[in-house]
């Protein structure tokens, strides 16, 4: 779908959305721009993604789309000029009718139209990782609140589902923030790239924005940092409580073999039935091979406990 934004009867935003080749190879002989196809804007190298030629800005950003399938980062492409800038998604961003919206508001430059879009990408980015702090703030109390230790004794198989669930969503948190930083990455290597080969021909007052972006982006980056390591804390976190389960259940299966160790071994040696054996023909003989039993399986529980083993 391609949609065309016009300035003082100019037109000077133009958006592909979901195109397939033939209309990129339509909008490239209409326009007189090169628009890379989607393969050339996944590719990973920055010098891919970021080029400037013949006074042309050919910029790509991964994003992440809100879908409630889940993040699946797409690319966003910008081929910019003086006179136009044109954008080419292959996936419905949900910042794009408020840009739009926006854009059609005043009459804006090319360089301006870039510069809000850029700006609705650091606040969407902003945005999720303020929802990613709350979720690891959540994760954070649950795993560590006091009330944690009391269940590890209590409820075992409710525990154990509860880290694996932690486990879970600590591992979907991490994807989604290693998106995020993947469109931060080449936004704090863009913007900067943007305002130092525009200068010749871009407002200042737009390059004083891109500025103020650059610098949003940069403290985006250092949260996502603190994030990141907050994610491998509960991580390690979550391990240690399922290791801490697991050798909680080897400590019991190991002190109850031990237990069972010396009643086995009188019953067994009162299980000979030898003739010259002088308990068999003892009025209490009974009673008395059920004590040694009894009196073997407390003796170890009594020591564990001592020992505070168990």
């Amino acid at each position: 779908m391609l949609t065309e934004h016009k300035s003082h009867g100019k037109i000077v935003w133009v958006d592909l959305c979901e195109p397939t080749p033939e209309e990129i190879e339509k909008a490239c002989d209409t326009y007189g721009l090169k628009i890379p196809p989607r393969a050339e804007m996944e590719e990973i190298e920055f010098s891919s993604r970021l080029q400037y030629e013949d006074g042309v800005f050919t910029i790509s950003v991964p994003v992440t789309p809100h879908t409630a399938d889940g993040d699946v980062t797409s690319p966003l492409g910008f081929v910019l000029n003086k006179d136009m800038l044109v954008t080419v998604r292959f996936a419905h961003l949900h910042t794009f009718p408020g840009i739009i919206k926006r854009v059609e508001k005043h009459d804006r430059s090319a360089s301006d139209i870039f510069l809000v879009i850029v700006e609705a990408l650091v606040d969407y980015s902003a945005d999720r990782l303020e929802g990613m702090r709350d979720q690891t703030l959540a994760i954070s109390n649950r795993i560590f609140r006091k009330e944690m230790a009391r269940s590890l004794s209590r409820n075992v198989t409710r525990t154990n589902r509860m880290l694996r669930d932690t486990l879970i969503e600590i591992g979907d948190l991490g994807e989604r923030l290693s998106h995020t930083r993947d469109t931060l990455l080449v936004l704090q290597r863009a913007l900067p790239f943007v305002a130092e080969h525009g200068d010749g021909w871009m407002e200042s007052q737009v390059k004083a924005r891109l500025k103020m972006a650059a610098n949003d982006v940069q403290s985006l980056n250092d949260y996502e940092v603190h994030l990141t390591d907050k994610i491998q804390f509960l991580l390690d976190a979550d391990l240690g409580f399922i290791n801490t389960e697991q050798n909680e259940l080897f400590k019991v299966l190991t002190i109850a073999s031990v237990v069972g160790i010396p009643p086995t071994f009188v019953a067994s040696m009162y299980g000979m039935n030898f003739h010259n054996m002088p308990e068999l023909s003892w009025a209490w003989g009974y009673q008395w091979g059920l004590f040694l039993i009894i009196l073997s399986t407390v003796l170890p529980i009594a020591w564990f406990k001592w020992k505070g083993w168990w």
